[in-house]
């Protein structure tokens, strides 16, 4: 099976990154896409962060009813903070019948290149990357082990999101309403 990986943070899931899941998963030659929540960030600071167990649990809230969706806690467990090819490499090894790609946003592509072992990333696994709004050109977009997919320019911010909620203002149509309700039910971003 093809398995694109989706990492990010997820804090919250919203619109925006289950759209990019979606197009992916019809346009990238995947048969389905793995949300990787991850713990640590290593570019992001930890007291941002809502806790991975209730990230997990709004990412599974946000793809309880889709076939090629799902959420994936393997970085739960793993040292922080996590390193992206340490994942893939663990994942190669307890999926061996899986074939993984990885799916980034194209602002990604002009520092990919000081990610731990990005060569070994592009070799092994290679990258399917979404446009992103003001991305800055880079040379790995001809590489071969780069593949641009044609998606939605999206631009929404969890950041906006989780403000919103501090300021009791309304989130409908930025997250599925099942994210909703559990972040309401749980009093998150609060």
């Amino acid at each position: 099976m093809k398995v694109g990986l989706f990492f990010g943070s997820f804090n919250p899931i919203h619109i925006g990154h289950l759209i990019i899941a979606n197009t992916m998963a019809e346009n990238a030659d995947l048969d389905q896409v793995w949300f990787v929540v991850s713990p640590q960030n290593p570019f992001k600071k930890r007291a941002s962060l809502l806790h991975e167990f209730d990230r997990l649990d709004l990412v599974n809230a946000a793809v309880y009813d889709s076939y090629n969706m799902k959420a994936v806690d393997v970085e739960f467990n793993m040292p922080k903070p996590s390193y992206t090819i340490d994942t893939l490499t663990y994942l190669s090894e307890a999926h061996p019948k899986e074939e993984f790609r990885l799916i980034i946003g194209e602002d990604n592509l002009k520092h990919f290149h000081k990610w731990k072992n990005a060569d070994k990333i592009l070799e092994l696994y290679g990258l399917l990357v979404y446009p992103r709004p003001n991305a800055q050109p880079s040379d790995l977009i001809t590489h071969p082990r780069v593949q641009m997919i044609e998606a939605p320019m999206m631009d929404i911010s969890a950041t906006f999101i989780r403000n919103s909620i501090k300021n009791n203002k309304s989130i409908k149509y930025l997250v599925p309403q099942a994210v909703e309700d559990l972040i309401k039910s749980r009093k998150l971003y609060q």
